[in-house]
């Protein structure tokens, strides 16, 4: 991509900012050049978005129907999934997985409880239920 080609358009997801992108210059020579973003960029964004909160909605659901814990619900409200989740907190996805089982969620620990509550920037006591 040639230096004006770069997106300027705008994009109402980024709320005015802008991002790195790399274009070629005159000269042949790639370089970093300041972008404002782009229709493609906002629909793609726009349906990322929606797709993570149909997950968020989904988990609710079955919240309420106690077939998971309230920590898949905060996965996905946090914008998280399971390998995220599993790299930021350090337990392995199956763990996870097994703590998601309502039943073992209320096992489980304060210190784990914690460690969750940590990475996804809420209290313990926001963790054991939904909003």
């Amino acid at each position: 991509m040639d230096i004006n080609e770069v997106p300027q358009e705008g994009n109402r997801t980024m709320g005015g900012h802008k991002r790195a992108m790399y274009a070629r210059d005159a000269d042949g020579r790639i370089v970093i050049v300041a972008s404002a973003g782009g229709e493609v960029d906002e629909t793609v964004t726009l349906q990322a978005l929606e797709f993570i909160r149909e997950q968020t909605e989904a988990a609710r659901k079955r919240v309420e129907a106690g077939e998971t814990s309230p920590l898949e619900y905060w996965m996905y409200a946090q914008r998280l999934d399971l390998p995220q989740m599993s790299q930021v907190t350090g337990f392995w996805q199956w763990r996870i997985r097994r703590h998601f089982q309502p039943q073992r969620f209320a096992k489980l620990s304060g210190d784990i409880l914690q460690r969750y509550a940590d990475v996804m920037g809420i209290t313990v006591e926001q963790l054991r239920t939904l909003p």
